[in-house]
């Protein structure tokens, strides 16, 4: 069985068989996974109201534990996007009333953003639907097979310098 892949490399293969093309089937079938995957995780975060944006939020928050709170800083970092983009996503579910930002208790200029009670709630019901897409998108793959695709792409990033906050 060939994919889309395999036809792309025959073809360059043949116009430039001088060139070691090995790492354009890695690319090219990482860049194809990520537009397929990308395109099943929007509509299942779209079924509960969200984007991928607002989704990374809120599931950033649920997972740091109760009371589900974290300074704008630290969602950036977990996030691993810019403070305005932090700022722009947390204003759009501010006025969704699923977060909210007060002030912190422990630095009068800092700003502390929480889960509400509906954010809970939503992302609550969302991140089941999000772990069951996930599966379903990994189905083909073994235990064993998904244990060491996820090794070897850990392998690559720590390579790349994406380490551990």
């Amino acid at each position: 069985m060939a994919d889309h892949v395999d036809f792309v490399l025959k073809q360059w293969s043949e116009q430039r068989p001088d060139l070691d093309m090995s790492a354009m089937a890695v690319m090219g079938r990482l860049s194809r996974l990520s537009r397929l995957v990308s395109v099943e995780l929007r509509s299942t975060f779209s079924a509960h109201g969200l984007d991928p944006a607002s989704f990374d939020v809120l599931a950033t928050l649920y997972r740091s534990g109760p009371p589900h709170c974290l300074t704008p800083a630290d969602l950036m970092r977990a996030s691993m996007v810019t403070s305005g983009a932090i700022t722009q996503r947390l204003d759009r579910l501010e006025l969704k009333g699923l977060v909210t930002r007060s002030p912190s208790d422990s630095d009068g200029r800092g700003v502390k953003v929480a889960l509400t009670a509906d954010g809970l709630a939503l992302i609550s019901k969302a991140f089941p639907d999000h772990v069951e897409t996930e599966n379903r998108l990994l189905a083909a793959l073994t235990p064993q097979q998904r244990d060491i695709l996820a090794d070897t792409l850990r392998h690559l990033l720590e390579s790349l310098g994406d380490t551990s906050l």
